[in-house]
């Protein structure tokens, strides 16, 4: 079972994370109900086991909790594929949500990039602030060493999109980290 635990602690937030790429419990409480959701909905759609809990300064706004639960799930993440041996590497999905169509394209590289190109038409949903998926996606991409596109091709409501792109992750991090049983997918040997 590749599984990580990672504890997270500042002075804004207190995180505590358990990823399972195989499958497991689900169970998510950031405070942040809409986060809540899209976190629920990745991991669903990824087949990963997910535990976390995050008491964050919501009394500021859900910026830290947002992009901190993004650093604990890409450190997870990375501890989970460890030296990436055997793994597929690569993954992409589109996912249609309504009028709003995602589209994740990753490469467990160990060399983090993002590419973000999705224009959230609202400002929020619920009590999250629709300009912090952008936040949440450059975290995970550091800390997991991900080279991730995301983009929405089109769409009107920035629930709609918003979960299509975490979705769209999901499907695509579900393929780039099935087992193929080979060394490490790299014409160098190493990534």
């Amino acid at each position: 079972m590749r599984t990580a635990e990672i504890k997270r602690k500042t002075k804004e937030t207190d995180i505590s994370l358990k990823l399972t790429l195989e499958g497991g419990d689900r169970k998510i409480d950031t405070g942040i109900g809409f986060f809540d959701h899209m976190l629920n909905s990745f991991a669903v759609h990824s087949g990963f086991g997910l535990e976390l809990t995050c008491k964050g300064d919501l009394e500021v706004d859900g910026h830290h909790s947002v992009e901190d639960c993004g650093i604990a799930l890409g450190q997870a993440l990375a501890q989970c594929v460890g030296d990436k041996a055997g793994i597929a590497r690569f993954g992409q999905a589109f996912v249609p949500m309504d009028e709003a169509l995602g589209f994740c394209a990753l490469d467990i590289s160990g060399r983090p990039y993002l590419v973000f190109d999705a224009p959230m038409p609202q400002p929020m949903c619920g009590q999250y602030d629709t300009c912090l998926t952008v936040e949440f996606m450059r975290a995970l991409a550091v800390h997991a060493g991900l080279t991730l596109h995301l983009k929405c091709e089109y769409g009107e409501n920035a629930h709609h999109i918003t979960e299509a792109l975490f979705k769209a992750l999901a499907r695509a991090l579900k393929q780039a980290v099935a087992v193929t049983g080979g060394g490490v997918l790299s014409a160098k040997g190493v990534l």
